[in-house]
């Protein structure tokens, strides 16, 4: 019998090219060398081969009639609708469903040294492309997935101060490509006001999908409409080294119950 079970639950993706769905599975993939001997499981909330619900009964299946420990850790950056809502409601009809066994849910990304480190990274890459690579004169646009929940949001601006207090660019604003405001169009405008004469836009993005598609046709449009900037885009997170370094810290503070989802009240885990 199977006493542990991982479940990664991931967004999904609409892009017709799969691009970002693979990019999840590739970094699955990385993730269980780390974990030899532990059945890692992966779904979507939504537009992925294997959803939710059903991710959740595989793992519990996987576990066996004897019951056992089913650990959900969300692969999503900010606390928002499927964190607080679609997650929790998820788990406590597999809970309801499955009494014998003990689910617990992992926190989301968050607000991380580690992110802020792949962010870094990535924009370090769009830095060193450049024919003037001085972060004085370039400014940065954090561009996030939009969110009605301030929570989520403000995490965004959060990261973004983050940036701005650990390197020399001088100006670092939060945008959202839906729901929330400023969008990418107004910073820019904002950002070439102050006079500024580089841009880098840096997708607050995990994988690939049809929003990176959608920032890559407006950084486009952007640089015809600015032809006195330069305006370039950085790379998204994707399948990064800190990544998985904090996918390892969330799965231990699982196990230890030090930082469970506020938004799920999960029995406590039985001793084995």
């Amino acid at each position: 019998m199977t006493e542990e079970v991982i479940l990664l639950v991931a967004h999904g993706t609409q892009d017709l090219g799969n691009e970002g769905n693979r990019e999840v599975e590739a970094l699955t993939d990385l993730w269980r060398t780390r974990h030899s001997g532990i059945p890692i499981q992966l779904c979507r909330i939504g537009h992925g081969p294997v959803l939710l619900s059903q991710g959740l009964e595989q793992a519990v299946a996987e576990l066996g009639d004897g019951g056992g420990h089913l650990l959900v850790l969300p692969l999503v950056l900010n606390a928002a609708g499927h964190v607080k809502h679609d997650i929790p409601q998820a788990i406590a009809v597999a809970r309801a469903r499955h009494p014998g066994v003990e689910f617990r849910c992992g926190c989301h990304l968050g607000t991380t040294d580690q992110l802020l480190k792949a962010l870094r990274y990535r924009l370090h890459q769009a830095m060193v492309g450049l024919t003037m690579p001085d972060p004085r004169a370039t400014g940065v646009v954090l561009l996030a997935r939009g969110a009605s929940d301030i929570e989520a949001t403000g995490e965004v601006a959060k990261m973004a101060y983050w940036i701005y207090a650990t390197t020399q660019h001088e100006l670092v604003l939060p945008a959202f490509t839906d729901v929330s405001f400023p969008r990418l169009e107004q910073v820019v405008q904002l950002l070439d006001l102050l006079g500024t004469s580089q841009l880098i836009v840096l997708p607050y993005y995990l994988f690939s999908g049809r929003l990176i598609k959608r920032i890559e046709r407006q950084v486009e449009r952007l640089t015809k409409q600015y032809l006195n900037r330069v305006i370039v885009q950085a790379d998204y997170i994707g399948v990064h080294e800190q990544l998985l370094d904090l996918l390892d810290l969330r799965l231990k503070q699982c196990r230890e119950g030090s930082a469970l989802s506020p938004y799920d009240g999960p029995a406590p885990l039985r001793s084995t």
